[in-house]
């Protein structure tokens, strides 16, 4: 009865790891898709509860493992080393390069919600601009771009508007020349209610 009760306790557990190791990476994306600080210091925050959660996890894992009790031991195993490669990195094993990963990646994660937005860190962080200012910026350069464009049809409609007026009083075809004056002044009309 014991080792059935322990198996489903075992169970229980390792189900709680893959949720953890799942909510842990849905976190992770959320830290990085935050579009302001507070959120990303929320989810931080979050993502600090699900480490210690992981963390609790292993330590069970580990007693388990050092017990006699239980026979088949790799899957217990295997999830101590999906924890570890999530929220832990052996420094003095080099060779193990995905531990190491994971940890880096939250050591970085951790540093830029901690950096203060005056600090020479925050100031040098502030240069590199997060995605939505980038989309901003995008916009706005086209805008600037597109009115600039504008500016100069406007001009060319303008000058032909004047050597129509001018060869319209040296030649006598009004009616191509009014009809084509009438064009231009619509358009130069209409571009300028868009530069406003």
């Amino acid at each position: 009865m014991a080792n059935r009760k322990l198996q489903s306790e075992i169970d229980r557990t390792l189900k709680k790891v893959t949720e953890g190791v799942e909510a842990f990476d849905e976190i992770w994306n959320k830290v990085y898709g935050a579009q302001n600080i507070n959120q990303k210091e929320k989810f931080e925050a979050d993502l600090k509860k699900e480490i210690k959660k992981l963390q609790r996890y292993r330590d069970q894992i580990k007693t388990w493992l050092a017990s006699n009790e239980i026979k088949d031991k790799r899957a217990l195993t295997e999830a101590r080393k999906t924890i570890e490669q999530v929220i832990w990195c052996d420094t003095r094993v080099k060779s193990v390069i995905t531990t190491c990963q994971e940890m880096e990646r939250f050591k970085v994660c951790e540093k830029e919600t901690k950096t203060k937005a005056y600090s020479k860190e925050g100031l040098a962080q502030a240069a590199k601009s997060d995605p939505l200012e980038e989309k901003k910026e995008n916009s706005r350069e086209w805008i600037r771009a597109s009115l600039s464009e504008l500016a100069e049809q406007i001009e060319a409609f303008e000058a032909e508007l004047e050597t129509l007026e001018q060869s319209g009083k040296a030649k006598g075809k009004k009616s191509e020349a009014s009809d084509r004056r009438a064009l231009l002044e619509q358009r130069v009309a209409r571009h300028k209610g868009h530069e406003l």
